[in-house]
């Protein structure tokens, strides 16, 4: 995405040869100094200060780090590969330093720290300064813990949905049903998404599924897809794969919709943060700027999921519903099992392998998954007025079991730049069980934590498989779950966090 253009920056020193030091920052804007600059002693510029940095009229705010050593030149300033992307100075540019204006919406952040009720204009104002880059990655984390717990009332919660919808762009559809499905998280395994996109839309619905990289799980929607397809399409391919089959899943990041809610989940996923009201609006702003208007939430609800207790899926039930219907937004909500994780694989790899079983129907496809996009395939079918009640799940289950899904979402694949098979880790460990008896339960967290220390997402082929369900009988030694992961190092912390925390599947106390 090219830089935002910014009226030229008057810089009362000399100006600084721009250096591309090829540090990927995660995303964040760095700009790298020397220690000793001079711009650092003229502006008072020191570590972690805001700079707003420009190339003539190309500009862009940046976090200042500083250098020790001979890497940089006096006269020369670093910069990030997000930021020097953003700015693409040509060899004879030169980079020009500032304080930036002061962010004024910082006080309405301190006052809900302190416990205050914001206005519609105060939220709107914090959402367009995220947007403008003028939050830095402390400012950002007060934000969202000042919106954590239940700290959102409803009206904030309609004032946030709203400013984060307009903070990018909007899509229109032709038709006047366009359906969707969404489901809060929580759950390892529980990818279902792409099933019902290939059932839905081979029956005729249009479902242009914009899905997120994962906050705090070992996969997203988005991740487990990539394994199967590209999902960072612009808008003109995705628009043009919808137009030939229908529907599509791609990541909601590469169209703009959106964007602020994509920078609090990058900060989200560092402080494994995902609190109700931002939930929602992260939710329901993806659906409404995705031009979404009949759309599915799956709940699961267990006491090691997301949604631990009945109580708070109706709390947070009553929220999706209020602030959707402000918007306009027809909106089903089914609270499902969430004891247990879903599927066999958790990872994007992992997942990936058990959504083409299920649309393969091969002989051992998790039944779980395929049971689960089937009743939420129904849901949409019914939210898309196609059938209703046991009527929509016959259908459902026709398509699958005659291999349309299949075809469908092969179609899909093609139309967003061609389909692939996911690899496979180099490195595995079972873990076993270490005496005769039963299964008691399964701690979702903590085994998706195991996944996340083997390195999912971000390694897209770790994770793990899950051997058995509450309920299984089990024999000493039988795998209780395997770790997959594409180092050893990762590996190795994975298994050291699994020996800290060995009821990850718990067994009972006897046979």
């Amino acid at each position: 995405m090219p830089a935002a253009p910014l009226p030229e920056l008057p810089f009362p020193g000399e100006r600084l040869r721009p250096r591309r030091i090829g540090i990927d920052t995660g995303g964040e804007h760095v700009a790298y100094l020397p220690l000793g600059s001079s711009a650092c002693h003229g502006e008072g510029f020191g570590p972690h200060s805001r700079l707003q940095v420009s190339v003539g009229s190309r500009g862009l705010m940046a976090t200042l780090a500083i250098m020790h050593g001979d890497a940089l030149a006096p006269d020369e300033v670093g910069l990030s590969e997000s930021a020097w992307l953003r700015l693409q100075p040509a060899a004879h540019e030169q980079v020009a330093l500032a304080h930036p204006p002061s962010v004024e919406s910082l006080s309405s952040v301190r006052a809900k720290l302190y416990g205050r009720t914001l206005a519609d204009a105060e939220i709107r104002a914090i959402v367009m300064d995220i947007a403008a880059q003028r939050y830095s990655n402390l400012e950002l984390a007060t934000f969202i813990a000042a919106c954590s717990n239940d700290h959102l009332a409803l009206d904030e919660v309609v004032a946030l949905t709203g400013a984060m919808v307009d903070s990018g762009a909007r899509l229109h559809w032709p038709g006047a049903v366009i359906v969707d499905k969404h489901c809060v998280g929580g759950l390892p395994g529980n990818r279902t998404t792409p099933i019902v996109v290939a059932i839905c839309t081979a029956l005729g619905l249009v479902m242009p599924k914009t899905s997120s990289r994962a906050i705090t799980s070992p996969a997203g929607t988005a991740d487990t897809m990539a394994m199967l397809a590209p999902v960072d399409l612009d808008l003109a391919r995705m628009r043009r794969t919808v137009e030939r089959t229908g529907g599509c899943i791609v990541w909601g990041g590469a169209i703009n919709l959106a964007p602020v809610d994509d920078t609090l989940i990058r900060i989200e996923r560092a402080l494994d943060i995902d609190s109700p009201g931002q939930l929602v609006a992260s939710i329901l702003s993806k659906k409404i700027a995705a031009g979404s208007n009949r759309v599915v939430i799956d709940v699961p609800v267990g006491p090691t999921a997301k949604v631990r207790e009945a109580r708070h899926a109706r709390t947070l039930e009553r929220m999706l519903r209020a602030v959707a219907g402000r918007f306009g937004l027809e909106l089903t909500v089914l609270r499902t099992d969430g004891l247990q994780p879903v599927g066999r694989g958790v990872g994007p790899a992992l997942e990936a392998r058990d959504v083409l079983a299920v649309l393969q129907d091969r002989p051992q496809q998790p039944r779980d998954l395929r049971e689960r996009a089937l009743a939420l395939a129904a849901a949409v079918i019914e939210a898309g007025g196609l059938a209703a009640g046991t009527d929509a799940l016959a259908l459902a289950r026709e398509c699958l079991d005659s291999g349309r899904a299949w075809r469908q979402f092969q179609a899909i694949c093609e139309a967003q730049g061609g389909m692939r098979a996911p690899g496979v880790a180099p490195y595995r460990h079972p873990v076993a069980a270490v005496r005769d008896s039963r299964v008691e339960a399964i701690d979702n967290r903590r085994l998706a934590q195991a996944a996340k220390l083997a390195g999912a997402p971000l390694s897209p082929l770790a994770g793990l498989v899950i051997d058995v369900r509450v309920g299984d009988p089990v024999t000493t030694g039988q795998p209780l779950f395997t770790l997959h992961a594409q180092s050893p190092g990762e590996l190795a912390y994975a298994m050291e966090y699994v020996s800290r925390h060995p009821d990850i599947v718990r067994l009972g106390t006897g046979p």
